[in-house]
């Protein structure tokens, strides 16, 4: 995270409180666990980027190289009324390869605590994005970054760590443009050594179902692939979105999908596994003949016998109790 300069001095107290509680922490006492968290914790709220301000300007070129990396040929992203694709909200804050001058100090603080604690790796997890107004070529972008938030210690497939969570508001000619949440996991790698694997199975990550796509999902449950139709151009779409990515109308209902498909693309999973997978494994973008494509997994045929152009019909597979998902057979050739 970049931005402007943060008083001086700030933040020492609770770096020294927690590289105090290192030597603890990563002895695996409960108490120094807890104390180190606590000194963690007083970094959430701190920023960790302060007036910071984009490089350029909203502009057409990076508009137009954003939209042909991605396939979107939206044409509200081009013309003299253009706006910038929502989804670059992070973009325009970027300090590209010479970064941002003025870093605040909190953010690295935290982090070298961490590193001190032998949470050496990092991965990103997860963003959020929430937008609240439309960005045009010729407004000037300045950010503000906090350490929203740091978890207790988390043990993980990739090993044992602290999710640390910041929050950029993005505000463009001064006005507050959207928000943007990013999440890294600062952890110890795991040993190399094998772990049993535990005695029963681990549930697979549950989907997350918003009044975006409670639709889809309520179509799954009676063994229906449902895609949305925009009734106003009607485009087809996958995966369901609140409007038209070719009209941007709001109203829409929804065709069944016959269930045929052929392999677009696939990858094969070998690592990390997570418990509830059972790797190597097939994940496929499946294009339906309806033409709109989703991601699966495909079953039926082993993870090496999957190719791009495989035929592949749609079945629903009870994962457990609580979870049916739609995924694709093929047949070996």
């Amino acid at each position: 995270m970049t931005g402007g300069p943060t008083t001086p001095g700030a933040g020492h107290t609770a770096a020294g409180k927690a590289a105090a509680h290192t030597e603890a922490h990563t002895g695996g006492d409960a108490d120094g666990d807890i104390r180190f968290h606590a000194a963690l914790k007083a970094f959430e709220g701190r920023p960790a980027a302060t007036a910071g301000r984009g490089k350029d300007p909203v502009n057409e070129v990076m508009i137009r190289h954003w939209c042909e990396a991605m396939g979107d040929a939206n044409p509200a992203y081009t013309g003299p009324d253009a706006i910038a694709p929502p989804t670059m909200l992070q973009a325009w804050t970027m300090g590209g390869l010479s970064g941002h001058t003025g870093r605040s100090g909190a953010y690295d603080e935290l982090l070298a605590l961490l590193d001190g604690a032998g949470c050496t790796s990092v991965v990103a997890t997860d963003c959020e994005q929430e937008y609240l107004r439309p960005l045009r070529p010729g407004d000037t972008i300045t950010f503000d970054a906090v350490i929203e938030s740091v978890s207790a210690r988390k043990t993980t497939k990739l090993g044992t760590g602290h999710f640390v969570t910041t929050r950029m508001d993005v505000h463009a000619d001064g006005r507050l443009a959207g928000t943007h949440r990013f999440r890294i996991l600062k952890y110890a790698p795991a040993g190399t050594r094998a772990t049993p694997r535990p005695a029963s199975v681990p549930q697979r990550p549950r989907p997350v179902i918003n009044r975006d796509n409670q639709g889809f999902w309520d179509g799954v449950r009676e063994h229906r692939l449902l895609i949305q139709r925009c009734t106003a151009c009607a485009t087809l779409r996958f995966p369901w979105l609140p409007g038209c990515n070719a009209c941007a109308s709001p109203a829409w209902d929804t065709v069944e999908a016959s269930g045929a498909g052929t392999v677009f693309s696939y990858v094969v999973m070998h690592h990390p596994p997570f418990p509830a997978f059972d790797p190597p494994y097939a994940v496929a973008v499946v294009e339906l003949a309806e033409g709109v494509r989703l991601v699966t997994n495909i079953t039926g045929v082993p993870y090496d016998k999957v190719r791009i152009g495989l035929p592949v019909q749609l079945e629903f597979l009870r994962v457990d109790d609580t979870l049916e998902l739609p995924v694709f057979r093929g047949e070996a050739g």
